[in-house]
């Protein structure tokens, strides 16, 4: 098998340049913090409840790309494909707080539970108060009545687009909290993968597949997911991924829900619109009503081909937080 090419220097300076470069975009509005894998906002107010989001790199532009005005204050960032030292948290949460605490929230995955938990006791010692959420989207990876045992995914985004609005305008961490655990719950995630995406270091793949198989909800770093097919028909994928999603909360005829359509990082911008036109069909024939829809490259697994669907139900809390304006790297509103 042909390893990846890859547009790199040293493999072991991916992340520190990485994030040189989100920094040198953001034009001043973010700034890395010293001697951590982290950025920060450089204008976050006085008073302001903190928003800190983190995970492994490699799957840009998630969490870096996720930091600024109206999203997450800052990002801990671990290498590619491994969770953020305590030591690395803990200086992005000092770096971001502002006296109210700091919320941290993140995709459910052992390293970065264990890492955040480790960081916030360290904060606790030094006065800072922290809550916690974490995400767990991905309808394939535990059953209903195992919710907490599921890995977050591209359901991150849209839960830190609420929560970073929520944080704006609320002065109290367990009511961003409370805010943040809504949008978590009412989230939900699946995805299709056609091909592996491959570690820097290596140019090695983290799964192989056949030519004409496919790997149905597959985690973001080639974890098993509910089978493996042959490959099908985009109508035909969607329906198998709409249909897990749907009985999964489940969502109901006359929900209002947000759509998200998210390139898992090599697929083309055809085939996500050929996906979003099937999701739109099938949600409209179910009487359920999508109040927006994002169509991109928001949580990705370096060159892996595929698509996840996420999709987030929406009541006049959220709906209020969602549409509020937002600005960073990878996602704008308003």
């Amino acid at each position: 098998m042909l390893k990846s090419k890859k547009i790199l220097n040293d493999p072991r300076h991916v992340v520190p340049e990485l994030l040189e470069g989100v920094v040198a975009a953001a034009h001043g509005r973010l700034a890395l913090v010293d001697g951590a894998t982290a950025v920060v906002r450089t204008t976050i107010a006085p008073g302001k409840v903190a928003l800190l989001i983190g995970g492994g790199s490699g799957h840009e532009p998630l969490f870096p790309g996720l930091v600024g005005d109206g999203m997450a204050d800052g990002a801990a960032c671990g290498h590619i494909f491994a969770a953020p030292s305590p030591d690395v948290i803990l200086a992005a949460t000092r770096a971001v707080h502002r006296g109210k605490g700091v919320l941290y929230l993140y995709g459910n995955y052992a390293g970065d539970n264990m890492n955040f938990d480790m960081a916030a006791e360290l904060a606790a010692q030094e006065g800072i108060v922290t809550r916690t959420v974490r995400v767990w989207d991905d309808v394939a990876s535990a059953p209903p009545e195992r919710m907490d045992d599921r890995r977050g995914i591209a359901g991150d985004l849209l839960v830190v687009k609420v929560a970073g609005a929520a944080a704006l305008v609320l002065n109290d961490l367990d009511e961003v909290a409370r805010v943040a655990t809504k949008a978590r719950d009412q989230t939900r995630t699946m995805g299709v993968a056609l091909s592996a995406g491959s570690i820097p270091e290596t140019g090695e793949p983290t799964f192989t597949l056949g030519a004409d198989e496919i790997e149905i909800g597959m985690g973001l770093h080639g974890e098993p997911g509910v089978t493996r097919g042959k490959l099908c028909t985009a109508d035909e994928l969607v329906q198998e991924m709409i249909t897990r999603i749907i009985a999964d909360l489940p969502f109901q005829a006359g929900d209002e829900v947000c759509l998200l359509v998210n390139d898992l990082g090599s697929t083309t911008w055809m085939e996500m619109l050929i996906v979003a036109r099937h999701a739109h069909r099938l949600l409209r024939d179910m009487g359920i009503v999508i109040k927006d829809t994002q169509i991109g490259s928001f949580c990705t697994c370096q060159e892996m081909a595929g698509v996840s669907l996420t999709l987030m139900k929406l009541d006049e809390e959220l709906w209020r937080y969602y549409e509020m304006p937002a600005r960073s790297l990878a996602f704008v509103k308003g």
